[in-house]
């Protein structure tokens, strides 16, 4: 087992769901915090820039994934070190963006 490999699809599973919020809110016309915007990771950046940032989360995440090492389905190793990457910055990005969106303080009905 290398253990650069396991980096690798930890950092592809970071890339790969930060991917989703990008190229869906991008698709779907909204716009979305992004790199970008101004100030980055708060201001809001176009739904194109989002489709694009999206896409080049996906394609790095393919790349870490598929072309690094021999990732298993069934390797124990290879899910957790992915499904780490995809739960810390999964978690990190509800905290943040939450800030924004109201998700740290839902209203009480």
């Amino acid at each position: 087992m290398n253990w650069l490999n396991l980096l690798s699809y930890f950092f592809g599973g970071i890339f790969l769901a930060n991917a989703v919020p990008h190229f869906v809110s991008g698709v779907m016309g909204w716009p979305f915090q992004s790199p970008f915007a101004k100030p980055p990771g708060e201001g809001l950046s176009s739904s194109t820039v989002n489709v694009l940032w999206g896409f080049l989360n996906a394609v790095i995440s393919y790349v870490l994934i598929v072309r690094v090492g021999s990732f298993q389905l069934k390797s124990t190793a290879d899910i957790v070190a992915l499904g780490l990457g995809v739960i810390l910055i999964s978690v990190f990005s509800a905290r943040h963006f939450g800030r924004f969106h109201g998700g740290n303080l839902p209203e009480r009905s």
